[in-house]
């Protein structure tokens, strides 16, 4: 792991028992109050698409709003916030996503995306790759082309990122804690 992330990963707070006993809960809040490390974290996120055309940048409810917006920032991209069914003042679609216990749905503007527009999905972690599953397949629904999914922090034995991979979505992490 480079220098760069390796600071990005200490600057990520581990919680044990959190919200469930043997759940170890990585907080990135301690990440986003470090200038540097965020900075960091956003720099490297974007390195691969630097000069390339990207359209939106799509990110998944909440922590994904904060690292999404960053990232749309510095390619000159637009910002997809995709939500909680309920949560968009406007006309909606939606899609069902798998939890790890049942099922929820996500939703974004009718006019979010267009057809062949390239878009990045952000989230700070992906773990058992659901949520992120359920938007890769609500933007193709309005025809778009999902360039990668990006996250900080990649929780391998979950399985989330090979699940996105499976749907042929490169995926960018830039840490990986093993358990959960």
């Amino acid at each position: 792991m480079t220098s760069a992330l390796n600071d990005i990963a200490a600057s990520i707070r581990t919680i044990p028992d959190y919200p469930k006993p043997g759940v170890q809960f990585r907080d990135i809040t301690t990440l986003l109050g470090n200038a540097r490390a965020f900075r960091r974290t956003i720099d490297e996120l974007v390195q691969p698409w630097a000069g390339a055309k990207i359209d939106q940048v799509a990110g998944i409810e909440a922590r994904g709003f904060i690292i999404g917006g960053a990232v749309a920032h510095q390619l000159s991209a637009g910002f997809v916030p995709i939500r909680k069914k309920g949560k968009l003042p406007y006309d909606t679609v939606s899609m069902s996503y798998a939890l790890e216990y049942g099922t929820d749905e996500m939703e974004m503007h009718v006019d979010a995306v267009g057809k062949g527009d390239r878009v990045i999905l952000v989230d700070d972690l992906i773990a058992t790759g659901g949520t992120a599953e359920g938007a890769v397949k609500l933007l193709r629904q309005r025809g778009a082309i999902v360039e990668a999914a990006c996250f900080i922090i990649d929780l391998p034995e979950l399985g989330g990122a090979a699940k996105l991979r499976a749907l042929d979505v490169p995926v960018r992490t830039l840490v990986t804690f093993e358990g959960h």
